[in-house]
């Protein structure tokens, strides 16, 4: 662990802290005067590997985590719903040291400058969950709603995914063989890949605490690790798509059955629960830029298989 100190004065800026995997959606807004929660977990930090635009190295950390700081409204600027700006200081000496983003549609964050502060040994680190207790994990909410959208971490994740599915997919369609991730994913992929030929790739979940499917896949879905960024092996022969741990979970998990075991239908005005049961369909809001910039970086869509499907790099797909 490490604790974040002012390069200047030494004061400490944040409680002790882990690095882990830096969310590569985190300079992307969602939507417009959409209200946005906290991006990372407490006692977390991540270090940006390539802003655009600007240097390398800045620090990404929540809010409640940057104890040692102090607000300068002076240098706050103000926007459409909140603030930005390179607003924050060391609250032993004053000096600069990043700012925090507190802006309708943007992550609730605090960046601080590589070059303001440095990091100070403090300690092991926590160890990283392992695949079990994420596979199982049932605290917190759904990240579903009831109508059936996705929160924003899940949306911004699975929208990394689809790059990756359809950067795999190497010019072919895409069948997905599980029913909910092909409701999620489906439409997406039969936009992007519209004009794709040959004959179509088996897609399916994997991944632990999962039964083997009849026949091998060509692709497959595997849970992504939040903090460490480890994926999932896939099964022999299959090409591993990497979908962040709590959209798998939820779609390699998810129970339709009733709450309660009953041989006919009840009457409507019975059937009801309160609060209502989540909606069983989904609908997903995809970020066309971030699903193309994922995309760009990716070495197969340089190959001839994406000049024959200008569907997947067009952004007039539909969204």
């Amino acid at each position: 662990m490490e604790i974040l100190a002012c390069a200047h004065c030494g004061g400490t800026l944040t409680r002790p802290l882990t690095r882990v995997r830096f969310p590569p959606y985190a300079h992307y807004p969602v939507g417009n005067g959409h209200p946005m929660p906290v991006l990372m977990d407490a006692g977390t930090y991540a270090v940006d590997p390539a802003p655009d635009p600007g240097p390398a190295g800045w620090l990404l950390l929540a809010p409640g985590d940057a104890t040692g700081t102090v607000l300068v409204r002076e240098r706050a600027v103000i926007a459409c719903c909140g603030i930005t700006g390179d607003n924050l200081s060391c609250a032993a000496c004053l000096r600069p040291v990043g700012s925090r983003d507190d802006e309708c549609s943007f992550w609730q964050a605090v960046w601080l400058d590589p070059g303001a502060v440095r990091a100070v040994p403090a300690g092991p680190d926590r160890p990283p969950a392992g695949w079990a207790e994420l596979v199982h994990d049932r605290s917190g909410p759904l990240p579903v709603s009831e109508w059936g959208r996705w929160d924003e971490r899940c949306e911004q994740e699975t929208t990394l995914a689809l790059a990756h599915l359809i950067a795999a997919a190497d010019g072919h369609p895409v069948r997905i063989e599980h029913g909910h991730a092909a409701e999620l994913l489906g439409p997406q992929l039969a936009r992007h890949l519209r004009t794709a030929t040959g004959p179509a790739k088996r897609c399916t979940l994997h991944g632990p605490d999962l039964p083997p499917t009849g026949l091998r896949p060509d692709l497959a879905l595997v849970p992504l690790h939040p903090h460490t960024g480890e994926v999932w092996p896939a099964p022999p022969g299959a090409r591993a798509v990497p979908l962040h741990v709590e959209v798998w979970r939820h779609l390699a998990f998810h129970d339709d059955r009733p709450a309660v075991r009953i041989g006919h239908r009840l009457r409507a005005e019975l059937a009801r629960d309160d609060p209502q049961p989540p909606s069983r369909g989904y609908w997903l809001w995809t970020d066309t830029r971030l699903l193309h910039d994922t995309l760009a970086r990716l070495p197969a869509v340089r190959g001839p298989a994406f000049r024959a499907t200008p569907d997947a790099l067009s952004r007039d797909s539909g969204y």
